[in-house]
Parts: C-alpha cells; structure tokens; sequence
C-alpha cells in the first residue's frame, strides 16, 4: 500500500495520518458491505458544525444495490471511467437555513467539509479509499436523488477498496501517487491579507 508519508513532507510537526491519507483512483471492484460504510459515515456524523446544526447529509449508494446505477449514471465521464469500481457512491448535500426561524446557515458547506474530513480520515485508517469529486451533473443530482429545495449540492465521494492502479488507464496511473501541497507561507498570513 503506498503511504501519502512516503512521498511527502511536512515543514512542522504533524500526525503522519494527515500525510498518508490521500485520494487514489485504484480500487478493487468489491462493494462495500453496510457496516463498514457506516462506521465511515458514523465518524463524519462527530463533525464540528456551527450551533451544533450539523448540516450535512449523505445520500449513498452501495455497489450491487439497485441505487448505484442511478448515482454512477451522475458522474462525468472522466470520473466514471475509474470510479466504476469503487465499492460505494455518496452525494453530499447541505441544509442551507436553520430549523425554526429559517435564518441563512452560512457555515452550511464549511461544516459539511468537516464532515468529509471525518469520513476521508477514517477511511484511510480503515484502509479504504475515499476520493471526493466534483465531476458530475450538480442539478441532475438534485433531480434524480430528489434533493429538496433547502439543501445545497456540495460534492460526491467514491468510496472502495484499495485496488491495483495497473487496472487504471496510463494517464491515470501517472496521477497515482500522493500529491504534494504548496508551502505553508503561501496559504497563511498574520493579520490583513497579504499573500
């Protein structure tokens, strides 16, 4: 299994779990089975979320099941092309408004990414590939999953096994391995904007 922490380096200290968590397109073909789904969906669900709101919703598809023609239909043909092996499908969505008084959540898809951020870390150390996408049909998303006014389309997740990237196409292969980050100094900055 090739590891994000042997291709990548930190400038300060960090848990190598932040190095070797990374989005590979190489999965085995095998569906996966509900509980290990929900042990990743269990971990996005601890998220942090402004007020507690927790915003986010999965829609999922499992491989095999009668759902998964529907959301592989979604993806754009670059995607599908290697997400057709992963094991699950998941569309991400977000609650706009809160409960009650419909004020504007406006953290709705900051929190929502936090919630990926769960499920893609626990992927990794499940040892699971979980690879987020922004490749497919947003509004026919919403149309086809009858996703209610209310919620925004924020992104699809391919989830599998870990499979050999001798399957994928030879462009493909070439974008298998971890990638690296810009330099810190470049995406931060004490006080007023100045990068």
């Amino acid at each position: 299994m090739l590891k994000g922490s042997d291709h990548r380096r930190a400038e300060h200290p960090i848990a190598p779990l932040f190095l070797d968590r990374w989005s590979s397109r190489a999965m085995s073909g095998e569906a996966l089975n509900e509980a290990e789904l929900m042990t990743l969906l269990e971990a996005a669900r601890w998220a942090p979320s402004s007020g507690n709101f927790q915003p986010w919703r999965f829609l999922y598809a499992r491989r095999d099941t009668d759902f998964w023609p529907a959301f592989l239909d979604l993806l754009n043909p670059g995607n599908r092309i290697w997400a057709e092996h992963a094991g699950a499908l998941l569309l991400v969505i977000s609650r706009t408004h809160y409960d009650g008084d419909g004020r504007a959540c406006t953290t709705h898809s900051y929190d929502a990414g936090a919630a990926w951020q769960n499920l893609a870390l626990q992927a990794s150390l499940s040892g699971f590939v979980a690879h987020g996408i922004g490749g497919f049909d947003y509004e026919r998303a919403r149309r086809v999953l009858r996703v209610p006014a209310g919620y925004a389309v924020e992104a699809m997740i391919v989830i599998g096994k870990r499979g050999d990237a001798a399957g994928l196409s030879e462009s493909l292969r070439k974008r298998e391995v971890p990638s690296d980050r810009r330099p810190l100094a470049q995406s931060v900055c004490e006080g007023p904007f100045s990068l």
